[in-house]
């Protein structure tokens, strides 16, 4: 327990400075030299070399490439954006209940045995008797309820880059938004994994098609701040056994 604690408030100072990128003025955006979407598009490997083109090809007016009328513009190397559609609508209840009772109850007595019980009563105090020697009782009650009632609901639409293409063909995404009010971020955080077949002509993918999929969608700044606890709080919330 003690090395924990004395881990946990090394963090202190650490995350303390994290609220300082905002005092007295709007949080900073995420600087985009630091994004893995960024490193994708710079740097997509060896470029594949395209078979020499014909005359007839010149001359199509059919062509496979992404400029055309009827090319596929779908994302499929590193490097590629396409949309990542978050719409869902949650909800869940459960409820139970829980009741035990117990109760029980000894007595023991030796009012007759030679004799002993009687010529002992005149040793003790006023009131006192070995008649009912021992007299117990206990009971116990125990109810118990609980219930939960989530309801989520969210719709949102998220430009992602494909970061990398695995060696069976499931390409990796990973994408950020930020939207910056007055003095507060909004982020919206998305990564996981999808099929290239999962992907519509639109350029667009459903979150329940993401492999291992990572959704945040949070913010800071003042407000964020604000309804957190303090460092000191949350650290004694975990320490403490009581």
């Amino acid at each position: 327990m003690l090395p924990r604690t004395i881990f946990l408030l090394c963090l202190i100072p650490a995350a303390a400075c994290s609220r300082l990128d905002h005092v007295g003025k709007a949080p900073s955006f995420t600087p985009q030299a630091e994004s893995a979407e960024r490193v994708a598009m710079a740097y997509t490997g060896v470029p594949t070399i395209n078979p020499p083109e014909r005359a007839s090809d010149n001359a199509s007016l059919w062509s496979r490439e992404k400029s055309s009328l009827l090319g596929d513009r779908r994302a499929l190397k590193a490097g590629d954006i396409l949309t990542v559609v978050i719409d869902f609508d949650e909800s869940a209840e459960i409820s139970n209940s829980t009741s035990r009772a117990r109760s029980s109850s000894e007595s023991m007595g030796i009012p007759q045995l030679f004799g002993i019980p009687q010529e002992q009563d005149l040793n003790l105090p006023a009131g006192a008797s070995l008649a009912n020697a021992v007299d117990l009782s206990g009971s116990g009650t125990s109810n118990g309820n609980g219930a939960v009632n989530r309801s989520e609901q969210l719709t949102l639409r998220v430009a992602a880059t494909i970061t990398d293409v695995m060696p069976n063909g499931v390409l990796a995404i990973q994408g950020a938004q930020e939207i910056r009010v007055n003095f507060e971020m909004r982020e919206l955080l998305v990564s996981g994994f999808v099929r290239p077949e999962d992907i519509t002509r639109k350029n667009e993918i459903t979150y329940d098609k993401i492999a291992s999929a990572k959704i945040s969608y949070g913010g800071r700044g003042q407000i964020t701040d604000v309804q957190q606890p303090r460092y000191g709080q949350q650290v004694l919330d975990m320490i403490l056994p009581f």
